[in-house]
């Protein structure tokens, strides 16, 4: 099972100029709708002279759910496009947002196509793509008693505690590669007592 996926490690931009419309692109690295909904409200406000502040998104490599919006320009010439550029380069877990300042001068329906991509296009090349595991997050709650046994498979399987809690019963956040998962859970449920929550 594949389980890596390819993204951007940071926020970078991009511009195009067409017929004095200029359309300035933006790249993020983000994982959650949330983070999406607050960085393109976030341009909203920031450039609310701006005609049109259009935006895409790829998230979730393990099941992709995409987005684009045309935030008032035709319909597809935009968002999709833009969106266009994210399946192309393969990337996941990226917003991209283009801000277009109208020149004065009408570009048709090929050239906004062309200018939402070029620019989305410019921003991805001012960035790195990289490739990331897919990585599962899960919770274990057990009894003292069992630590070593518990501490042993930690180690044999290279898992990493991202926090643990020893105070009346011991909790640990563990991470493990997507790949792993299944046979990391059938060692830990060997474990008496233990209980496991993702």
């Amino acid at each position: 099972m594949e389980d890596t996926y390819l993204t951007i490690i940071r926020p970078s931009e991009g511009l195009y100029k067409e017929k004095g419309s200029k359309f300035y692109a933006f790249a993020f690295p983000v994982s959650t709708k949330e983070q999406v909904k607050s960085i393109v409200d976030e341009f909203r406000k920031k450039y609310h002279d701006a005609r049109h502040v259009c935006y895409a998104y790829r998230l979730n490599p393990m099941n992709i759910e995409t987005r684009a919006n045309d935030d008032g320009e035709p319909s597809g010439t935009a968002g999709k496009p833009m969106l266009g550029v994210l399946v192309s380069k393969d990337v996941v877990n990226v917003l991209m947002i283009v801000v277009r300042y109208f020149g004065g001068t009408l570009l048709g329906t090929s050239g906004l196509i062309n200018a939402y991509r070029t620019a989305s296009q410019d921003a991805l090349e001012q960035n790195e793509i990289v490739e990331k595991k897919i990585e599962v997050v899960f919770t274990i709650h057990f009894g003292y008693m069992v630590m070593n046994d518990v501490m042993k498979v930690i180690k044999e399987e290279g898992l990493v505690v991202l926090s643990q809690n020893f105070d009346n019963a011991c909790v640990m956040q563990l991470q493990v590669r997507q790949r792993d998962y299944e046979k990391v859970l059938s060692k830990l449920q060997k474990v008496e007592g233990i209980t496991i929550e993702d």
